[in-house]
């Protein structure tokens, strides 16, 4: 069973009487219906699970439920004698997306009040933005994402003593032992190489085979990719499909931002352009957006007027199993030769995002660039992350400058690398790179100097 945070919300929902319904949203292949099922089965004596997308092309015996009595007649079909009362019954409708009238039918079922409920959905953020009569005020959606690398560590055996003793020296800005930082940098340079989809790492834990984990990323790679095939206009199926192929080569320019004219290889195409096919990929959870920011003052949210954007991989694991297959020396042993810094970015935009932050860089004529702007919302101010795969950490002149312009009201920054020592110099924090399992919104640790 692998550990997941998101499995102490559910519980907590669950048990809380909630007169919303919860919806736990993400991309496939996440471990959402896993965790649910988990829960659900230890909580209640009745546990009734129907997936809608095999309902819609099986069956189809929920196609025409458009009330609640044509629901729970549909569900006896399924569940029969397990239909017994709201406290120890619990119906999860998996993949919700397949019918979109069910989401309006939500509202009626909680207001009937006969059974707990609770749903997931894969494709829930394009469906949103395209049903009409969603019952916004009888839904919870929680937004779930890969296995971080905290999710990761615990997998691996690292227990809570050693878990809580590297919290304590990251909020006291101490180095960890040198014992201790070796073995959890080997374990963060094993995350990128495996990642944080669920198959991919039980594959790790159990078998440490390499071949075996990158085939099931390739396959999940190319799930994602024929996930454009269910964008309702065809004309933009292929755009997103070659907006989703380009993510990693365009990683590997030295602006790493998504250039309009390489997507349809069409001069005169501007960012606006695309701005649909990159909705419908950052929605269905398999892209991560980082926006531009020219003016970094807080919220980041109202400065965001530059249409200038970077797309990650929604999991670093798919990144390093594209760029390098089954060699995984470059990344254990640092070789000088490869560059690992959309790799590095790439597992910090996932671990930000995972922990419900906003992701945004900052773009300046003159200044430069500064890989990642975070609010610290505690300070009411922006820190700016820089993120270093090799040996130059000390050196970020765009950061520099940055932190220099007063009118920003910029206290501190950090730089992230794979250096032990935990030190601050000239309003910059340098860190280990595993320390981003620790930014977390609304905490004063990120705001403390």
């Amino acid at each position: 069973m692998l550990y997941r945070k998101i499995g102490d919300y559910i519980e907590k929902y669950l048990q809380s009487g909630s007169n919303k319904v919860l919806i736990v949203d993400g991309a496939r292949q996440i471990g959402k219906s896993y965790i649910i099922r988990y829960v659900g089965q230890k909580l209640f004596q009745n546990y009734i699970e129907v997936n809608m997308e095999a309902d819609k092309l099986g069956d189809r015996i929920f196609a025409e439920a458009k009330t609640v009595n044509d629901f729970y007649l549909a569900l006896s079909v399924v569940a029969g004698d397990r239909m017994k009362g709201k406290e120890n019954t619990l119906v999860f409708i998996d993949e919700i997306q397949a019918y979109d009238h069910l989401l309006t039918l939500l509202k009626f079922l909680k207001e009937d009040n006969r059974f707990t409920y609770i749903a997931s959905g894969s494709l829930l953020g394009v469906m949103l933005k395209t049903t009409s009569s969603i019952p916004l005020g009888s839904i919870e959606i929680k937004h779930m994402y890969p296995m971080d690398f905290e999710e990761f560590l615990i997998a691996n055996g690292i227990g809570e003593f050693v878990m809580q003793t590297m919290r304590m020296h990251f909020e006291k800005r101490q180095s960890l032992p040198d014992a201790l930082h070796a073995k959890i940098l080997d374990l963060f340079k094993k995350y990128l190489i495996v990642g944080g989809l669920p198959d991919a790492v039980n594959t790790f834990v159990e078998q440490r085979n390499v071949m075996a984990i990158r085939k099931i990323q390739e396959d999940i790679h190319a799930l994602y990719a024929l996930d454009a095939s269910k964008y309702e206009k065809e004309h933009a199926r292929l755009k997103i499909q070659r907006i989703y192929n380009l993510i990693p080569s365009n990683l590997e320019n030295r602006k790493k931002r998504i250039i309009a004219k390489s997507i349809e290889d069409k001069k005169g195409k501007r960012m606006t352009d695309y701005e649909d096919e990159f909705d419908y990929l950052i929605s269905v959870g398999v892209a991560l957006e980082v926006r531009a920011i020219s003016v970094p003052s807080y919220p980041l949210m109202e400065n965001c007027g530059k249409n200038l954007l970077k797309l990650y991989l929604n999991d670093v694991g798919l990144l390093t199993g594209l760029f390098f297959k089954n060699n995984i020396q470059a990344i254990l042993q640092d070789v000088r030769s490869i560059n690992l810094g959309s790799v590095y970015e790439t597992v910090v935009a996932q671990e930000l995002r995972a922990h419900g932050f906003n992701l945004y860089y900052y773009d300046n004529k003159n200044n430069g660039e500064v890989d990642y702007l975070i609010d610290d919302a505690d300070q009411l101010t922006v820190l700016p992350l820089e993120i270093k795969s090799g040996k130059d950490y000390a050196i970020h002149s765009a950061l520099n400058k940055l932190l220099k312009i007063k009118e920003y009201n910029i206290h501190q920054g950090f730089v992230l690398s794979n250096e032990q020592k935990v030190y601050q110099e000239n309003g910059i924090t340098y860190l280990p790179i595993y320390d981003i399992m620790f930014f977390e919104p609304g905490t004063k640790v990120v705001g403390e100097l």
